[in-house]
């Protein structure tokens, strides 16, 4: 066993110490030096391009386009939708000068006093407020419309307490912004990116998820209404995966944003936004991973399948390398990443470790005896069971067996998810349950106050009002009072 894998800390002694361990151990990121930043290391990174690129792909094939906008925004846009700038006031970073210079007494680089800006500029938190100022050139008529734009960015919001992937002053994602003619088509936009994250998190990254609405209390700042995905962790705490935003015409106000109608009327523009950032890297790792390192899920593993040969001198080396060369060839025109690992620098043992540390979700293992008896030693990552297999067909078996890995990591996670999920009808109930982790179906009064009183009393929060859920009439389990039906409760991440 591999010295990382010792050190590992388990989940069931320390949750959270075994997720940083594992994103530093796994190579996946480190801290920086700038506080609440974070360094995505290349194996990070790589997981992250995969997700990228089926996004993108995604995105693309329900017409949208990417292009980019400045990271630096006027202060003075934010101010105009007022709900907009209250939400993300405290989260600002806010460059004043443009200059330094050395200090008179030589103490050092200061910043020059004459060099203050005349606006101050805001490091972007998002991009609503700039593309809508950008917007208003683009859009005078509706030929203009719909206007189906994506970015991929890094954005600033300074967070106070930090984590690796979840909470980071500096993240990356990508954020659509979209203008429509009606209320309907803007409406219709914002339901179809949502499916299009379920679709990303259920069949890519093999997380399940509920679809539903944010209640008011959780809505994002400047919008009519938040949509948005929610996933279980390993420790029974939600996480938001995804939000679609159907922002009316709260936007085309603040920056008189109009288009003339087919009748040759003035309209103002309807629009949405919607996000999913690193923060995914973050589900991927809680959802699937063990005590033994990551778990992958197959179509995001930058490795799908490695290939460690076992010999004692270079002649047998050069014997499993010949055999393993035609594998390699058929697994790669199959669209499978692959690995032959023969360095000479480590041990089998500590490979073995190193890619069961990493998610790697397939292993194979070949010496001279195994090419002798025409078979392969087979490992899974997701149940760490081993087997021998037939070396002829062996291409088609990974394949087959990553299809299997990507079902099973699947339906594990959805079965933890249905024995964490429970309807609880009353308040004390409610305040035992909460303690053991997992999503609450319980009935609320509607009320901003009886959700802040309890996320006050509980630390638990409204995580959505759920699509199709349990819409039988009930009463609120903290006030008595009449409710329409019952909505997920959790604590979160």
């Amino acid at each position: 066993m591999a010295k990382e894998l010792k050190d590992l800390t388990k989940r069931s002694d320390n949750y959270s110490q075994w997720y940083n361990d594992l994103v530093v151990k796994a190579d996946l990121a480190e801290q920086s030096a700038v506080r609440g930043c974070m360094v995505i290391k290349p194996y990070g990174y790589a997981i992250w391009e995969k997700m990228q690129h089926e996004l993108d792909r995604m995105f693309k094939e329900t017409g949208h386009q990417n292009a980019y906008f400045p990271l630096l925004i006027p202060k003075s846009f934010l101010s105009r939708e007022a709900d907009h700038v209250e939400g993300f006031a405290k989260e600002c970073a806010v460059v004043t000068h443009y200059r330094l210079k050395n200090a008179e007494d030589g103490s050092g680089v200061v910043v020059d006093p004459a060099a203050r800006l005349e606006e101050e500029l805001i490091i972007r938190p998002t991009s609503e407020t700039i593309i809508w100022n950008t917007y208003r050139n683009w859009i005078h008529s509706y030929r203009d419309l719909p206007i189906l734009i994506n970015q991929w960015a890094n954005v600033m919001r300074w967070e106070m307490r930090t984590r690796m992937f979840l909470r980071t002053a500096e993240f990356l994602w990508q954020e659509g912004h979209t203008a429509h003619a009606t209320e309907e088509e803007a409406w219709a936009e914002a339901r179809r990116m949502l499916d299009v994250y379920a679709d990303f998190a259920e069949n890519y990254m093999a997380v399940p998820v509920i679809k539903g609405v944010k209640s008011a209390n959780e809505r994002f700042a400047g919008a009519l209404e938040t949509l948005c995905i929610e996933a279980m962790m390993q420790d029974g705490k939600a996480l938001q995966a995804g939000t679609s935003h159907f922002l009316g015409q709260n936007f085309a106000k603040a920056f008189d944003v109009t288009y003339v109608n087919k009748d040759n009327q003035p309209e103002y523009v309807w629009a949405t936004s919607w996000g999913v950032s690193t923060r995914l890297m973050g589900a991927l790792i809680m959802t699937h991973s063990d005590d033994n390192g990551l778990v992958l899920p197959p179509r995001l593993a930058p490795i799908q399948v490695v290939i460690i040969p076992i010999y004692k001198n270079d002649e047998q080396r050069s014997q499993i390398a010949e055999a393993v060369d035609p594998i390699v060839k058929e697994l790669r025109q199959l669209g499978i990443s692959v690995k032959f690992d023969d360095a000479d620098n480590k041990r089998p043992g500590f490979k073995f470790a190193d890619y069961e540390l990493k998610g790697v979700p397939v292993r194979l293992a070949i010496g001279c005896r195994d090419i002798e008896n025409g078979t392969v030693e087979v490992m899974r990552r997701d149940t760490l069971e081993k087997h021998q297999a037939p070396l002829q067909g062996i291409a088609q078996y990974c394949k087959d067996l990553l299809e299997d890995i990507q079902a099973n990591i699947f339906k594990k996670a959805l079965d933890h998810r249905e024995e964490l999920t429970r309807k609880v009808d009353t308040y004390e109930e409610f305040k035992q349950e909460i303690e053991k982790g997992g999503f609450i179906l319980a009935h609320w009064d509607g009320t901003p106050e009886t959700e802040e009183r309890i996320k006050e009393e509980t630390k638990a929060t409204i995580r959505c009002i759920p699509f199709g859920g349990d819409e039988t009439p009930g009463v609120c389990m903290v006030t008595g009072r009449p409710s329409a039906r019952r909505v997920i409760f959790a604590r979160n991440y």
